[in-house]
């Protein structure tokens, strides 16, 4: 494909799960190739001027909470605004994802189905056996996966890509890079479905 965007992200993001089906449906109609790439935005916020949701302002913590409450409502999506298990740890999410991507599974379908599972059906993804449970729902060989994500080389691989997702430019999730061009934001998928109408 001539056409691929590179989606950083973290798996605990509201915005993300938010964008998740609209993006896959933008890059499925414009033949356009998805590189799935969760990172640690705990290492990102720090280093590129931000702050994590607890440390921010009241003030920009109630506004956040009100856009949510419209974006749920225009996109009509059953999301829980204060989900039981969130901030949680993704990394062994994460983890999973990119050995899927390795293992010629669906990353994208996982990192959905993790979105989903902390922002509508109040699970714990930092959790072995509610991974588990996801990966086989997702269609994976869910022990097969748990064993490569536990590979040293996962992990290096998801700090490699924290790493190049700062060198890149991104600062918050989801991002989503086409051409080297970064469009922060579920709110920004029009202008990238524009992009890739362009070509």
């Amino acid at each position: 494909m001539s056409k691929v965007v590179d989606y950083y992200l973290t798996l605990i993001s509201p915005w993300t799960y938010l964008g998740s089906a609209r993006f896959a449906e933008i890059a499925t109609r414009h033949g356009a190739e998805i590189r799935v790439k969760p990172v640690n935005f705990g290492e990102v916020f720090p280093r590129t001027g931000g702050l994590p949701l607890p440390k921010r302002a009241p003030e920009r913590q109630a506004y956040r909470m009100m856009e949510l409450k419209r974006w749920r409502a225009f996109l009509d999506i059953p999301i829980n605004l204060e989900p039981k298990f969130f901030p949680a740890n993704d990394q062994l999410a994460a983890r999973l994802v990119l050995a899927a991507g390795e293992t010629g599974g669906k990353p994208l379908d996982l990192a959905q189905a993790f979105g989903k599972a902390v922002w509508e059906e109040e699970r714990n993804i930092a959790d072995e056996a509610t991974c588990r449970a996801i990966a086989e729902e997702t269609g994976h060989d869910a022990a097969a996966l748990l064993a490569k994500a536990g590979e040293e080389a996962m992990q290096q691989r998801y700090e490699k890509l924290t790493e190049e997702a700062i060198s890149r430019g991104v600062f918050g999730a989801p991002s989503y890079v086409y051409k080297d061009e970064i469009y922060w934001g579920q709110d920004r998928l029009d202008f990238l479905d524009r992009a890739l109408a362009q070509g």
